[in-house]
C-alpha cells in the first residue's frame, strides 16, 4: 500500500513537471513569434526567460536549445561559437531533428564554415521531407554567398539555383513557413492602415488625431517601437520636448538596436536637458557600439565631458576623433580648448594653429585667432605673437568687433597709444552702436593728455549703455583732473557707486572730490569705505589711503 502511495505521489510530481516545462515553453515559443514579427525587446527577453526555465526543467528538450542559442546571439549575450555549441548539444538530445540542424547550419554558415554548414544544411532538408522550403531557401542563400568568399564554381551555381526553385515550389504546402507568412501579413496589413491613417492625419496638421491614431497603435498591434517614435516625431516638431523624450526613451526600450531612435534620444538630451549630462554621454557611448561616425560621436563626447569639468576624458575623446580624421578643423580646435582648460598651453597653441592652417571659413578661422591671440596674451604674456593672432584674424575678417578691441587693448598694455587709438576707432567703425570700444578709446585718449576728446568718448559710452559705471568713473576722472569741476565728477563717482556699490576705485575718487570741495568728513567717509572694499578685493594701497586720510585732518 506504501509503495503504491509512492508511485501515486511520483506520478503526479512528473507530470506536474512536464506541465510545467510545457507552459513554459509554449510561453517561450509566443514570444518568440511576437519577436520575430514586432522585433521588441521585451518579447526577446521574455523568450530567453522562458526558454531558461524550460531548459531547467527538462534539459533534454532540444528545441529550447536551438532556439535560445539564436536569441542570446543576436542579444549579444553568446557569440558564434557558443551558439554552434549550443546546437550541437540539441542535435544530439535530437538527432532527428531538422531545425537543430539548420541551425545549426545557419550559424555555421555566419561563421564562413560553409563545408559543415553544407552538411548541416542538407541534413536539416532531408528530415524536413516537403516542409523543408526554409532550409532549401536558407541553404540557396549560403551558397550565393560563396561567390564573396571566392569559392563560386559551376556546381555551387546549380546547387543555388536548384535549392532556390524547389524551396520556392515547396514554399506552398510547408505549413510552418505558410503559418508565418498569414502572421505577417495579418500584422504587416493592421500596422500600415494605422501608419496611412496617421500619415494622413499629420499631414492635415491634426496633431491630436495623429498622437490619438498612434497610441491605439500601440495598444493594438504591439509595434510600440515604431509608433512610440513617430509620437516623438509629432511631438519635438511641436516643441513639446519632454513628451517627446518620454516616447523616443520608449521607443528605444523596445527596439534597443534602433540607431536612428538613440541618435534621437542622445541630440535632443543635449540640446534640451543641459542638465542631463550624464544621461547624455550614456546615449552617445551606446552608439559607439554601432560602429558608425566613430569620430563625429568621440566630438560630441568630448564636449559633454568639458561641461562635467572632466578634461581628461574630453582630451581622450577629441583624440579618438582626431585620430579619424586628424585634418578636421573643428576636432582640433576642440583638442585644443580642452589642453588650454588643462593648462596645457603649448598643445593647445599647436592645435590651434592647424586649426588655422585648415581655415574651413574666414569667420570661424578668424574667431580661433582671436581665442589663440587671448592665450598668447594671458597665459603666455606673448604680446607679438598675440597681435600677429589678431591682426591674421582681422585679415579673415575685417568686421570682427571682438578682435579689433582685443588687438586694441594689447597696444595699451605696451603703452602705444596711437596704434591703441586707431584701433579702437576701427572697432567704432565697424560696430558704431557698442558702448565698448568708445570706453575703452576714452581711457587711451585720456592718457594720451586729449582731456576733451576723452570726454566724448566717455560721454559717447555712457550713452550707449547707461549702466557703464566704469565710464562714468573714468568720465569724473577727467573733469576732476583735466578741468578741476569737481561738482561734475562728483555726479558721476557718485552714479558709478550707484551702479556698482562695490565699486572700490569710484569710492576712492568720490572721496578725493569731497576733499578738493573742502568737506573733510565726506572725505574720509568714503576714503573709509574704499578701504573697507580694498581689503576684500585690493586694487589700492591701503597705506596710501590712509595718507590721505591723515591729510584731512592734519595728522
Amino acid at each position: 500500500m506504501l509503495n503504491s502511495t509512492v508511485e501515486i505521489s511520483q506520478g503526479m510530481t512528473v507530470e506536474k513537471e512536464i506541465k510545467n516545462y510545457a507552459v513554459s515553453f509554449e510561453n517561450a515559443r509566443v514570444a518568440h513569434e511576437r519577436y520575430l514579427l514586432k522585433q521588441q525587446n521585451e518579447d526577446l527577453l521574455e523568450a530567453v526567460n522562458q526558454y531558461l526555465q524550460t531548459m531547467k526543467a527538462n534539459p533534454k528538450m532540444a528545441e529550447s536549445y536551438y532556439r535560445l542559442a539564436s536569441l542570446m546571439l543576436e542579444s549579444g549575450d553568446i557569440d558564434l561559437e557558443n551558439a554552434i555549441e549550443q546546437c550541437k548539444t540539441a542535435i544530439s538530445l535530437a538527432p532527428k531533428n531538422s531545425n537543430a540542424h539548420l541551425y545549426t547550419a545557419y550559424f555555421m554558415e555566419k561563421a564562413h564554415d560553409y563545408k559543415n554548414a553544407s552538411v548541416e544544411f542538407e541534413k536539416a532538408i532531408e528530415l524536413a521531407g516537403v516542409n523543408s522550403s526554409r532550409a532549401r531557401l536558407l541553404y540557396s542563400t549560403s551558397i550565393l554567398k560563396r561567390v564573396d568568399d571566392k569559392q563560386a564554381n559551376i556546381l555551387n551555381l546549380h546547387k543555388f539555383l536548384y535549392y532556390m526553385v524547389t524551396g520556392v515550389a515547396l514554399s506552398a504546402i510547408d505549413k510552418a513557413s505558410i503559418k508565418m507568412l498569414y502572421k505577417n501579413i495579418k500584422n504587416s496589413a493592421v500596422v500600415s492602415i494605422y501608419k496611412t491613417v496617421g500619415a494622413l492625419f499629420d499631414s492635415l496638421n491634426l496633431t491630436k488625431a495623429t498622437l490619438k491614431v498612434y497610441d491605439r497603435a500601440i495598444r493594438k498591434t504591439g509595434n510600440s517601437s515604431m509608433f512610440y517614435a513617430k509620437m516623438g516625431d509629432i511631438l519635438i516638431r511641436n516643441d513639446d520636448c519632454n513628451d517627446a523624450l518620454m516616447c523616443y526613451k520608449k521607443a528605444y526600450e523596445g527596439q534597443p538596436n534602433d540607431r536612428k531612435t538613440l541618435l534621437k534620444l542622445a541630440t535632443i538630451t543635449r540640446a534640451y536637458m543641459p542638465d542631463a549630462i550624464d544621461e547624455t554621454i550614456d546615449y552617445y557611448t551606446a552608439l559607439l557600439e554601432f560602429g558608425n561616425d566613430l569620430d563625429k560621436i568621440y566630438y560630441e563626447l568630448g564636449h559633454l565631458y568639458l561641461k562635467k569639468d572632466d578634461s581628461f576624458h574630453a582630451l581622450v575623446a577629441f583624440k579618438l576623433a582626431l585620430d579619424a580624421d586628424e585634418n578636421n578643423p573643428y576636432y582640433n580646435n576642440a583638442i585644443a580648448f580642452a589642453y588650454l582648460r588643462s593648462n596645457m598651453y603649448d598643445d593647445a597653441i599647436r592645435h590651434y594653429q592647424k586649426a588655422i592652417k585648415l581655415n574651413p571659413d574666414d569667420k570661424w578661422t578668424a574667431l580661433v585667432c582671436h581665442t589663440l591671440g587671448l592665450l598668447y596674451l594671458e597665459m603666455k604674456m606673448d604680446f607679438q605673437s598675440a597681435i600677429s593672432s589678431f591682426q591674421a584674424g582681422l585679415v579673415l575678417d575685417e568686421t570682427n568687433y571682438e578682435l579689433h578691441i582685443a588687438l586694441a587693448d594689447v597696444y595699451m598694455v605696451q603703452t602705444d597709444l596711437d596704434n591703441a587709438i586707431k584701433t579702437y576707432c576701427d572697432a567704432v567703425a565697424v560696430n558704431g552702436d557698442n558702448y565698448l570700444a568708445y570706453a575703452k578709446m576714452g581711457l587711451a585718449v585720456w592718457e594720451k593728455g586729449y582731456a576733451d576728446e576723452a570726454v566724448v568718448s566717455f560721454s559717447k559710452a555712457i550713452e550707449l549703455n547707461p549702466d557703464c559705471d566704469i565710464a562714468y568713473n573714468n568720465l569724473g576722472v577727467v573733469y576732476l583732473d583735466a578741468f578741476a569741476d569737481k561738482e561734475e565728477a562728483l555726479k558721476c563717482f557718485l552714479k558709478a557707486i550707484e551702479l556698482n556699490p562695490n565699486y572700490t576705485l569710484a569710492y576712492f575718487n568720490a572721496g578725493r572730490a569731497y576733499e578738493e570741495m573742502h568737506d573733510a568728513e565726506n572725505a574720509a567717509s568714503y576714503y573709509q569705505m574704499s578701504i573697507d572694499l580694498n581689503r576684500l578685493n585690493p586694487e589700492l594701497s591701503e597705506e596710501d589711503i590712509k595718507d590721505k586720510i591723515h591729510s584731512l585732518f592734519n595728522l
